[in-house]
């Protein structure tokens, strides 16, 4: 599922974009700096706010990760100066992970970034956001693009939904049973990372699980699951 800042729901979102041919910003142009492994670090305080991001500067489809980031800081920016005062500044904070599998130039890239946010509602909000790219075919990689098509096997998610289950209740102590309805929705599982040996999904606040069992991330091994359409897996 796809998230973009929950301020979106208080007043339409700040969306900033660049044409598609045009280079993304610098880190400098953001306001940034540079800090090691290329990692852009974004700081910026007022009255009533602070933010801190980080996240890579050298991932191969860029301008999609820093249109995300940008959107989701001046939507931030803009709710927070435009809301009333209180004892604790609003926040948001940024981090990201990343992966690789394969062997440039061919493989993969993953960069999932980690979003915290708090606007004064009734509890803050934790969610993910993942980039990956495959980079013997120049392309982005969504669930819809990541397995092989194949005839004869199980469909991907009757293999990943009882893997997925079975590590969250493994990381919560919860026996909390996610609904067939919810687990084999396809919309829970567009933020993943992609390692040699596992695919790694991440799940926002409520997405699979209540709320209070906070935001989860699950390792399905690839051993376990359909061919993907990358790597060695391509046929």
């Amino acid at each position: 599922m796809r998230y973009l800042i929950a301020a979106a729901l208080l007043i339409p979102a700040l969306l900033v974009g660049w044409p598609a041919a045009a280079e993304p910003p610098s880190c400098s142009s953001l306001g940034g700096t540079i800090e090691g492994a290329q990692i852009c670090h974004l700081h910026d305080s007022g009255a009533k706010y602070t933010l801190d991001m980080r996240f890579p500067v050298d991932y191969p489809d860029q301008q999609a990760l820093t249109d995300y980031v940008t959107q989701n800081r001046d939507g931030f920016v803009n709710v927070a100066k435009g809301s009333p005062g209180r004892d604790q500044p609003y926040q948001m904070e940024a981090t990201s992970e990343q992966y690789s599998s394969g062997q440039p130039p061919e493989g993969t890239r993953s960069v999932v970034l980690k979003f915290f946010q708090d606007l004064g509602g009734a509890r803050p909000f934790t969610w993910y956001q993942a980039f990956n790219y495959d980079l013997a075919g120049k392309r982005p990689i969504t669930f819809d693009t990541l397995f092989a098509p194949s005839t004869g096997q199980p469909k991907p998610l009757d293999a990943i939904f009882p893997i997925v289950q079975r590590d969250l209740e493994r990381q919560t102590g919860l026996g909390i049973t996610i609904l067939p309805s919810t687990g084999l929705d396809p919309a829970h599982y567009e933020n993943f990372a992609i390692t040699d040996s596992d695919v790694i999904f991440y799940f926002a606040e409520g997405e699979l699980l209540p709320f209070f069992a906070g935001a989860r991330q699950a390792r399905v091994p690839r051993t376990d699951i359909p061919p993907l359409a990358i790597d060695g897996d391509r046929g």
